[in-house]
């Protein structure tokens, strides 16, 4: 039986505008870890082949962490170009969460090597950037070269997480990647902050200083989805 791929041609929607209005090179840009309590901010960019053949790309988010490296492998074979960029805590805790996030995303983009024409982000601008970008609300889920962004960047920051966790035992980085899970904010308290701690936020501070732990009230977008149930 031959089976029938799964298009979605309406990811590409914003890829083709902007190639219709004559820019050649269009990256997608979006970053991950901002919410943590520990850890890099980390920006993806990617410059993709227009319609290339990703089966299986959705919103990194909705993605099980083998998928999310399976489609990593795919993305850098057939990108154009791909790069990350990043802001490490110290350097989080200097500047800021809105610029933090910026800083990500230029150094991702400078880091592509290509000349890119035109940006494609995730509901937020980079102002500091003179290239002519568009901002797609849910960019992450609806245009291709943003949620291949999002995967590459996913999957680096979730590597180096489970690298810390070895270097910085006992606060369950590779589990939690960093997010203020109940575990997560026990060991802060317990064992006080890490290197990697953003100790400019006033929870992280109330931690070190022996406060409660705060009911988990966002998403865990740290954690694997739940299986399908069988049948």
């Amino acid at each position: 039986m031959i089976k029938k791929r799964t298009r979605r041609p309406q990811l590409w929607a914003w890829e083709r505008t902007a190639l219709g209005m004559g820019f050649k090179v269009v990256a997608g840009v979006d970053e991950v870890g901002l919410g943590p309590l520990a850890g890099p901010v980390v920006a993806g960019a990617a410059v993709l082949p227009l319609g290339a053949r990703l089966a299986g790309l959705d919103d990194s988010k909705k993605l099980t962490h083998a998928q999310r490296l399976s489609l990593d492998r795919r993305i850098r074979r057939h990108a154009v170009a791909v790069a990350v960029g990043q802001v490490d805590a110290g350097e989080f805790n200097r500047v800021g969460m809105t610029r933090a996030r910026q800083l990500a995303m230029e150094r991702a983009v400078a880091a592509l090597g290509v000349p890119v024409e035109y940006l494609l982000l995730d509901a937020f601008d980079v102002p500091e950037s003179p290239l002519p970008q568009l901002a797609v609300v849910k960019g992450d889920s609806t245009c291709a070269s943003i949620m291949a962004a999002s995967v590459v960047a996913k999957v680096h920051r979730d590597l180096q997480m489970i690298a810390f966790d070895r270097q910085f035992p006992g606060y369950g980085f590779a589990l939690h990647k960093g997010y203020a899970t109940a575990a997560h904010q026990e060991a802060i308290r317990f064992l006080g902050a890490s290197p990697i701690h953003r100790t400019s936020w006033r929870r992280v501070r109330e931690l070190m200083a022996g406060g409660a732990v705060a009911e988990v009230v966002e998403i865990d977008e740290f954690a694997d989805p739940a299986p399908a149930p069988a049948g």
